[in-house]
């Protein structure tokens, strides 16, 4: 095991590095440079103002993009260092650790309220399929498919100050401070997070219980007599759940994709409201270390969802 899991780790490399490379290249082509954006407000100052030259130079930008990528990737495998912010000059790598435990939390709380939601009644859905519980099931799935988590958000701030003059908790508190204030800032955005997320899970759920449901060692199982807890339970699930952790896993950048919007939306510091605010800016170091981050958060979870294939089924071995 030790193994596979050296040789997954290697083979990360090649993928951050082209990532990186697409990353970097591609974050210059958006419209409008954050020289242009620096000029101007140079230009609204009288006596500090700096040419467009000096700028440049001032911030590495004055030679060829491919050798501003050599330094940069060669600082961060050499040195660990991602750079500093070329508009605020904080450096990079400890505002990133600092916001990315409010992301994680939010994103690990939002995937257990997934599961929490999805399993049930994709289980019941398909022990019971085409019945009325089934079908209202199915329909919840579709609904949490089809209506957007940022739309709902907007709705969860607006409606409530209206109509009761309620509005969520603004002032974040880390978990380390406060847990439970920390529980009722994240509680909100996370259960829209994972109501928004759950019913993909939630038809695979079914779709993989029914396949399992329909096997021969069920049948058998059925017509010795054993109980329903115990054939769901100690036969169907583990069977058909494999493909379900796939979609988990899969699902994981959707889940940080969609932080983006709700951490703007509840005022939570974490990366996908540093995000926002960088890409208003252009502060392209900070938003390629974002990215680099995000990759390896995902290439990670892949791998963890890999080893847990040996947990559901003995039968899988790791070469």
């Amino acid at each position: 095991m030790w193994s596979y899991i050296i040789r997954r780790i290697l083979m990360m490399i090649p993928s951050i590095v082209l990532v990186s490379i697409l990353v970097f290249f591609t974050i210059r082509l958006i419209p409008g440079s954050i020289v242009d954006l620096m000029v101007s407000q140079n230009e609204s100052m009288s006596e500090t103002s700096m040419t467009r030259a000096e700028i440049e130079q001032r911030m590495g930008l004055d030679v060829p993009i491919y050798v501003q990528y050599g330094r940069w990737l060669g600082d961060i495998f050499v040195e660990g260092d991602f750079g500093h912010s070329l508009w605020k000059n904080y450096p990079i790598l400890p505002e990133l650790l600092h916001r990315f435990p409010v992301t994680l939390e939010l994103v690990l709380i939002a995937v257990v309220i997934a599961m929490i939601i999805a399993f049930p009644i994709g289980i019941y859905s398909a022990i019971r399929q085409d019945t009325i519980g089934d079908y209202l099931g199915r329909s919840f799935a579709i609904l949490a498919i089809a209506v957007p988590g940022f739309w709902i958000g907007t709705m969860v701030i607006v409606f409530p100050s209206i109509w009761w003059g309620w509005a969520p908790p603004v002032m974040f508190v880390h978990l380390t401070q406060d847990p439970i204030a920390n529980l009722k800032i994240m509680i909100i955005p996370a259960v829209i997070m994972g109501m928004s997320m759950s019913g993909i899970t939630m038809r695979m759920t079914r779709t993989m219980m029914l396949e399992v449901l329909r096997q021969d060692y069920i049948r058998t199982a059925w017509s010795k007599g054993i109980n329903e807890k115990t054939v769901i339970l100690r036969h169907a699930m583990k069977n058909a759940f494999i493909p379900v952790i796939s979609i988990i896993g899969l699902q994981i950048p959707q889940f940080i994709g969609n932080s983006l919007v709700l951490e703007q939306l509840f005022g939570l510091p974490g990366i996908g409201r540093l995000t926002i605010e960088v890409l208003i800016t252009r502060d392209y170091p900070v938003l390629s270390g974002i990215n680099i981050l995000m990759v390896l958060v995902v290439l990670f979870t892949n791998l963890i969802v890999d080893m847990t294939y040996g947990l559901m089924d003995p039968r899988i071995r790791f070469a």
